[in-house]
């Protein structure tokens, strides 16, 4: 299977514009570009949605959540080519889980903070050419539960006001041409398409220690 990826950009002069489907107390907060009440994601396991949810740092505790949302990442992006190793992709998110310039956050229940409901995940990175600080995205999952939709726009506006936070003017990410409820997500929050990766297949896909298992870890 190929799929092609779309890359989204998202410059930050001024706050995106917040969905306008967003009912109530999801209104009220990504109005302030945050997924809790009104604190950063900084403030750990504090600040509760009330009677919903919290986004909070992730934690070494959260990696087998983490890597079984990266693997249906993997499976979505990347089809029969993905890499569904949970170790591969522990291994992965392990080395950013506190390390300077990774925004690294989980949603969880009010009442079940152990549990993550939805994991996210943005990279700094410094442009070679300008020296201009940016950020990549790298993840954005949400369980299959019945406020899916609610709960990744708080983990979206959770993560944006990060990215204000650490001083970065653009974002972008790679998006599976075929994901579109992630591409619907992305353009809720101000991310326009820049660029369309074209693929061509004239032999056998690469194994899993080829080009795509490069890509799933970058």
């Amino acid at each position: 299977m190929t799929l092609s990826a779309i890359g989204l950009s998202v410059n930050r002069g001024k706050a995106p514009a917040c969905p306008a489907r967003a009912p109530g107390d999801l209104a009220s907060a990504c109005a302030r570009m945050l997924g809790v009440t009104g604190q950063s994601t900084g403030a750990g396991r504090a600040g509760i949605t009330p009677g919903h949810y919290l986004i909070r740092a992730a934690d070494e505790s959260d990696l087998d959540a983490i890597a079984a949302f990266e693997v249906g990442i993997a499976i979505v992006s990347f089809g029969d080519e993905a890499i569904t190793d949970p170790a591969f992709h522990r291994r992965r998110v392990s080395g950013a889980l506190g390390k300077p310039g990774e925004i690294t956050v989980v949603a969880v229940g009010a009442g079940a903070s152990d549990m993550p409901l939805g994991w996210g995940w943005l990279s700094g990175r410094t442009n070679s050419l300008t020296g201009e600080r940016y950020g990549n995205f790298r993840s954005l999952a949400v369980a299959d539960v019945a406020e899916r939709g609610a709960i990744g726009e708080l983990l979206m506006g959770a993560i944006l006001s990060a990215a204000d936070e650490a001083g970065f003017t653009h974002l972008s990410g790679k998006v599976s041409a075929a994901n579109l409820g992630m591409r619907a997500l992305y353009r809720a929050f101000g991310f326009t398409a820049t660029h369309l990766t074209m693929e061509r297949r004239t032999g056998p896909g690469p194994d899993q220690g080829g080009d795509q298992a490069r890509d799933q870890s970058s």
